[in-house]
């Protein structure tokens, strides 16, 4: 009988909102003991492609410059 306690939404809840999913819960708010290293990784993980594209276009940008600069000041 107490078996399907959990599988059931609990009203008495410290904040009032329905029982959510542990799934949405961790993607929703982040634990505190992860580091921005590790938020940063599990956000880039999900953009995907675009996050590459960025990151390469950022390298490709920092070395622009870098050359740019030694071209300038030759």
């Amino acid at each position: 009988m107490n078996s399907n306690i959990n599988d059931q939404p609990n009203s008495t809840q410290k904040d009032g909102n329905k029982k959510t999913g542990d799934s949405l819960k961790s993607t929703a708010e982040p634990k505190e003991k992860d580091s921005f290293v590790k938020l940063a990784m599990r956000n880039m993980v999900k953009k995907g492609s675009t996050s590459l594209f960025h990151f390469f276009l950022t390298i490709v940008g920092v070395f622009g410059v870098l050359i740019g600069l030694a071209i300038a000041f030759h």
